[in-house]
């Protein structure tokens, strides 16, 4: 039982994901002619062309083909995670279609289209899924291209699509619009993905070097790493102590140091996916 309970905050997000996916693809892109690429964005095209099915259950079909390269190459949690918000997706594309549209310009519906799409779609991301089709493809390439961001991917795979939108509408203004609908879309997506997984690295340059150490080690049970460094004016020797703590554990580390040696200097920075002890652990399916 508890084994399931674990698996409910990642349901939640999916579900949410998938929601404001589908939110703005039906509120903002469909109504102004513009597609976020990706299957869903060939399906629309498609049932634009023949008037065959609807964009959901064209999607769903389109799908189907590429789980199985996903399941084989990423893993089950992907697989499933991929099947569920696939069928999520879908059916929220479709349902919300009933929704009333909102009368906007094509460019304000690209900024919101594209901003529900990025949030929605990194929900998904982040949860070791995805809403299926060409995000399963994108992270099939993520494995060959680890350093490059899953959002940088999903635009630059898109583009194909919103050229193919311009062609099929003959109108450049809907590539355009598109174009800024993805770009957006991307931004979101490395934004929900990664941004928000930020730790802090500090670095202490103070004479009480050992207490401080100590302090880190058993008031935050952080760990502790001493780096040799030298004064440049005095030229003494002295220990610089490096240590990464989560963000909320940044007042408490500034408090404890400064309580020690009001004179000790710290510079923080930035440090994204942390993987150790206390932090995240690697995993194949990292992002």
């Amino acid at each position: 039982m508890k084994k399931a309970w674990k698996y409910i905050p990642m349901v939640a997000k999916i579900l949410l994901g998938c929601a404001l996916f589908g939110l703005g693809f039906n509120l903002f892109l469909v109504p102004n002619g513009l597609n976020a690429g990706g299957i869903s964005g060939l399906s629309m095209l498609f049932v634009r062309l023949t008037n065959i099915g609807t964009i959901g259950l064209v999607t769903a079909i389109v799908n189907l083909p590429l789980f199985a390269l996903g399941g084989l190459k990423i893993g089950k949690k992907f697989f499933f995670g991929s099947l569920f918000g696939m069928l999520l997706s879908s059916t929220f594309i479709d349902v919300f279609s009933a929704l009333p549209i909102p009368e906007t310009e094509p460019l304000v519906g690209a900024i919101y289209g594209g901003v529900l799409c990025g949030l929605g779609g990194g929900l998904v991301f982040s949860q070791g899924a995805s809403t299926g089709g060409s995000d399963i493809i994108v992270r099939l390439l993520k494995l060959k291209w680890q350093n490059v961001p899953i959002g940088t991917i999903t635009m630059t795979f898109d583009l194909a699509v919103v050229a193919l939108t311009g062609l099929v509408f003959r109108n450049i203004g809907v590539s355009l619009y598109s174009g800024v609908a993805i770009y957006i879309t991307g931004q979101i997506i490395d934004a929900v993905v990664y941004r928000f997984d930020y730790s802090k690295v500090a670095l202490i340059v103070s004479r009480e070097h050992d207490r401080i150490a100590a302090c880190i080690a058993h008031k935050l049970e952080r760990g502790v790493t001493f780096l040799e460094g030298e004064g440049y004016y005095t030229g003494n020797q002295t220990k610089v102590v490096l240590t990464a703590v989560k963000k909320q554990q940044l007042a408490e580390l500034k408090k404890l140091v400064a309580e020690i040696d009001p004179d000790a200097f710290i510079i923080v920075q930035e440090a994204h996916q942390v993987l150790g002890d206390g932090f995240s652990r690697y995993s194949r399916e990292s992002l």
